[in-house]
């Protein structure tokens, strides 16, 4: 390739437009293509999540690209992402080996390495769960046998007014497992009959393998009752089916809890193994880390009975001083970065804005948005940033680009949010008229921008 044109890829990689360096490389004619070309237009293809294709023009290159570290790491990346562990570190693997010490082939290796492993854990337990579905169990024993459920619940008005139902019939149930379409497992069945739907006391279960909650344990919300009327239940306009079919989930079963995460991970009763009328497994679904899954317990009743005190996960202070170091010296993203750069109403905007993220981490203990003044006063600056540098952005534009500012951001970025409270925020702030809208195209008015740029000065 010419340099031209390979200074234009650059840029283009860098401002991650990879749809147009996928548009342009694909004009050059197949017989054309050097191997420059094809393993830049395979790079683009794994930044557009389309690993599949990136693999494919790998592939045509794959000769030439033995020797080569930087296609055995792009060959690596597209079979990490679509969980082909086992080869992903082999890849990673051969990279190191040809080009020791880069620290994304390391630690993309260890991360191969360790969900290979998992992924292998995974294969024999479900071999032997199908092999004992075939072969017949022992009879069933009465659920929950030797155990009190005095002090298992909260019962805070939350509590019952998010997830408590009344005791389920015999006839809302066969509805219910008719609508998911899976039978439910006895020792749930026992459990919502005790108390339909739900807090526990004890939050929290110990895992093997780390997840995007914690290291050694996940961390639930709820359990949802059999019903449809309250929000968290199984047929809720929050229950399983919304989970699986608006957020992604994987149809393997049903959501039995919802988690603090705001959806971002939830708890589910797994028939893969077992057939949609057999004894599930509990697991854990990681959205924030592509759809992971992780064993929790052999059945529901192991679950419940494994339920453990957030007490003793209590990091609280560790993580509230990370946060606070994050806020503090974490790299702002680039769109971030961007947007800040050409600001003069404020003076020294950066050191403002870190001073606000401060205050809230000082108030909730974690760095994180919710409806809260401070919070508000976040999303206002975030918007006022950007429409100043993009005046004519549209609601849908906004709303697509808002996680690159700060939510993924990176060093000073979140990990995740709920898109729920940004449409909350737009909605209320267009209301109070703070917010309007001319020819598709959404801005603050003049006076309520000032009111932002006074609150930043005096942060």
């Amino acid at each position: 390739m010419d340099q031209v044109r390979i200074e234009q890829l650059n840029r283009w990689h860098e401002e991650d437009e990879h749809q147009q360096i996928v548009d342009l490389l694909l004009t050059v004619p197949v017989e054309e293509r050097d191997y420059e070309a094809v393993s830049r237009l395979g790079r683009a293809y794994n930044n557009l999540g389309l690993y599949e294709e990136a693999l494919n023009q790998l592939g045509i290159i794959a000769e030439a690209g033995q020797q080569d570290p930087v296609w055995h790491f792009r060959v690596g990346f597209a079979l990490y992402h679509l969980k082909r562990y086992e080869e992903a570190a082999q890849a990673f693997c051969t990279s190191d080996k040809l080009k020791a010490g880069d620290e994304n082939t390391e630690l993309f290796l260890k991360w191969s390495l360790q969900k290979a492993e998992k992924q292998q854990r995974q294969e024999l337990r479900m071999a032997a769960k199908r092999t004992s579905a075939v072969e017949g169990s022992a009879s069933e024993e009465v659920p929950f046998s030797n155990m009190s459920f005095e002090d298992f619940w909260d019962d805070s008005e939350y509590a019952k007014k998010a997830y408590l139902s009344e005791p389920p019939t015999d006839e809302l149930i066969a509805s219910i497992e008719e609508e998911l379409g899976y039978k439910l497992p006895s020792s749930y069945l026992a459990l919502m009959k005790q108390q339909n739907g739900g807090i526990p006391k004890n939050t929290c279960f110990p895992t093997e393998d780390p997840t995007s909650w914690a290291e050694d344990h996940i961390a639930i919300t709820g359990i949802l009752g059999i019903g449809r009327e309250k929000s968290y239940s199984l047929c809720g306009d929050l229950g399983s089916r919304f989970m699986i079919e608006e957020w992604g989930y994987p149809d393997i079963g049903v959501v039995i809890c919802d988690c603090p995460s705001a959806g971002h991970d939830v708890v589910m009763l797994d028939y893969r193994a077992c057939g949609r009328d057999g004894e599930p497994e509990v697991i854990h679904v990681d959205q924030e880390n592509d759809y992971e899954i992780t064993f929790l317990a052999e059945n529901f009743e192991a679950f419940i009975r494994g339920l453990v005190s957030e007490e003793e996960y209590d990091t609280s202070e560790e993580d509230k001083e990370a946060a606070l170091d994050k806020v503090a010296h974490g790299k702002f993203s680039s769109l971030l970065e961007e947007l800040c750069t050409p600001v003069s109403e404020v003076e020294q905007i950066d050191q403002k804005i870190r001073s606000i993220c401060t205050r809230i981490v000082e108030e909730k203990g974690y760095f994180s948005f919710h409806s809260d003044e401070l919070s508000y006063l976040m999303y206002d600056v975030q918007f006022w940033l950007y429409t100043k540098s993009y005046p004519d952005t549209t609601r849908e534009q906004y709303l697509a680009v808002y996680e690159k500012m700060i939510a993924f951001g990176g060093e000073f970025g979140q990990g995740g949010y709920a898109p729920g409270w940004i449409s909350e925020w737009l909605d209320r702030r267009k209301k109070e008229g703070r917010i309007v809208q001319e020819n598709g195209h959404i801005r603050f008015t003049d006076q309520f921008a000032a009111e932002v740029i006074q609150q930043l000065r005096e942060a």
